[in-house]
C-alpha cells in the first residue's frame, strides 16, 4: 500500500479511542425475554475485567462507561470500589450514565413528571451522578430520558419542556469546570406518541438552555430509518455542539446491533464528516466515541471486539478521503468526481495497514483470534455459569 495511505491510517489510529459500555458485557434482553449467556458479567468487577481484556487486545479502549444504578449500587459511596476495579483491570471510569427510567416512580417521567416530588428525586439522582463523576475524575455525564407520552392530550408538551430546562440548568450548575453534560435524544420508545427530547434540534436547544458545558450526544440507533445522520453531525459540528456518540447499528429502529453490521457506509460517512470538518478548520473536534450495544445473542466480548475493530477500519477509511480534491470537486459541481472520492476510500482494504499498526504498538495482529486463543472465555464461563443460570431478573 502507498506510503501516503499508510501514514494517513497510522495518524488516524493514533488519536482514535473508543469507550466501552459496562452494560454491553452483562446479560441483556428484549421486551419479550432474555437469553442468558454463561460467560456474561454479573458484577461490576466482572464488567471491568471483560473491558480490560478488550483494551488489552485492541489498545484503544482505555475507559468504560458506567450506569449508576447498575454499576454504583451504593451511589457516591461506590466510588472507592470503582477506583479499585480500575486499578486492578487497567481501564478507567469513563462517562457516567444516570438512570432516570427504571424505577417505578418514573412511570410518567423524570424531569418531565407532573409530580414535583418526583422531579426533585430525579434531580437529586442527576446531581449524585455528577458527584460520582467528580469523585472518579470522569469528564462526561451522559443523560438519556425515556420521558414522553403514549396518547394525544395526556401531557402538556410545552410545560414539560420548561421543567426539563429548569432541571438541566440546575444539573449544569453542579458540574465541575472540566466536566460536560451530554444530552441524548430519541424519537420514540418507550414513549410512542411524543418523546420529550425527540431529535437533535430539541437536544440542541435544551443543551444551550442548560449552559456552556452541555453538548449533544448522537446515538446512531436513535433516528428514523431514512434520516441522514451525517447531516446532523455536520450541523452539530458547525454549531460546536457535538459532544459524543453512542455507536451501534440497526435494521429497523433502536436495534443496538454491532457497529457496521448493517450499514458500514453510513458510519464511514459520519467519520468522514468529522475528519473533513477537522481538516477544513484545523481544529480537532472534541468528541467522545462510545459504544452502546445490546449483545443479546452474540458473545459479549467477541461482539465488542468486532465493533472496535470495525470502528478502527471505518475511521481509517475516512482518513483516506483527499479533502483538498473533494473541496475542489464540490466547488466545481463535479458530482461524479466528488462521490468517487468517498467511494474509493470506502472500497480501500485498510486491514493490512491496521494490522501493521497494531503490531508496531505491540498489540495482537488479530484481536479476535488472540482472544479466542487466550483461554479467557473458557475461564470466565466456568466461573460464571452457575451465577448466570439464576440471573434472570435484572436488565444489566
Amino acid at each position: 500500500m502507498h506510503s501516503t495511505t499508510t501514514d494517513r491510517v497510522y495518524t488516524a489510529l493514533e488519536t482514535f479511542r473508543v469507550e466501552l459500555p459496562s452494560w454491553g458485557f452483562a446479560n441483556t434482553g428484549t421486551r419479550f425475554g432474555k437469553f442468558i449467556q454463561a460467560a456474561a458479567a454479573t458484577t461490576t468487577a466482572e464488567k471491568f475485567s471483560d473491558a480490560g481484556q478488550v483494551h488489552l487486545l485492541t489498545g484503544v479502549c482505555p475507559t468504560i462507561a458506567l450506569h449508576v444504578l447498575w454499576d454504583c449500587p451504593q451511589g457516591v459511596h461506590s466510588s472507592g470500589e470503582i477506583r479499585t476495579f480500575a486499578g486492578r483491570y487497567g481501564v478507567a471510569p469513563g462517562s457516567i450514565n444516570p438512570n432516570l427510567f427504571q424505577d417505578q416512580e418514573y412511570k410518567f417521567g423524570s424531569f418531565g413528571n407532573p409530580d414535583s416530588a418526583i422531579r426533585q428525586r430525579a434531580l437529586k439522582h442527576a446531581k449524585d451522578s455528577i458527584e460520582i463523576a467528580t469523585r472518579l475524575h470522569s469528564r462526561d455525564i451522559s443523560f438519556w430520558f425515556a420521558d414522553g407520552s403514549n396518547y394525544p392530550g395526556t401531557a402538556n408538551i410545552r410545560q414539560r419542556r420548561r421543567w426539563f430546562e429548569e432541571a438541566l440548568k440546575e444539573s449544569h450548575r453542579a458540574l465541575a469546570p472540566e466536566q460536560r453534560m451530554l444530552i441524548e435524544y430519541k424519537p420514540f420508545e418507550p414513549a410512542f406518541y411524543h418523546t420529550d427530547i425527540a431529535d437533535w434540534g430539541m437536544a440542541l436547544l435544551l443543551a444551550r438552555a442548560a449552559g456552556p458545558q452541555a453538548k449533544v450526544l448522537v446515538d446512531t440507533g436513535h433516528h428514523y430509518a431514512a434520516q441522514n445522520i451525517e447531516q446532523i453531525v455536520a450541523w452539530l459540528l458547525s454549531e460546536g455542539m457535538l459532544g459524543g456518540f453512542h455507536f451501534n447499528d440497526r435494521r429497523y429502529a433502536d436495534d443496538d446491533l454491532t457497529l457496521g453490521s448493517i450499514d458500514p457506509y453510513q458510519v464511514f460517512r459520519i467519520f468522514h464528516e468529522i475528519q473533513f470538518f477537522e481538516r477544513e478548520t484545523g481544529a480537532r473536534a472534541d468528541i467522545a466515541y462510545m459504544v452502546d450495544q445490546s449483545h443479546n445473542l452474540k458473545g459479549k466480548i467477541e461482539a465488542m471486539i468486532q465493533t472496535v475493530t470495525m470502528a478502527q477500519q471505518l475511521f481509517a477509511k475516512a482518513a483516506l478521503v483527499d479533502s483538498a480534491k473533494l473541496a475542489t470537486a464540490q466547488r466545481n459541481c463535479d458530482l461524479v468526481g466528488a462521490e468517487s472520492l468517498l467511494q474509493d476510500a470506502f472500497a480501500t482494504d485498510v486491514r493490512p495497514v491496521v494490522q501493521e499498526w497494531r503490531q508496531s504498538r505491540g498489540l495482537p495482529k488479530d484481536p479476535m483470534e488472540a482472544f479466542r486463543q487466550s483461554g479467557y472465555l473458557e475461564r470466565i464461563t466456568k466461573e460464571r455459569a452457575a451465577k448466570n443460570s439464576h440471573n434472570i431478573s435484572s436488565y444489566a
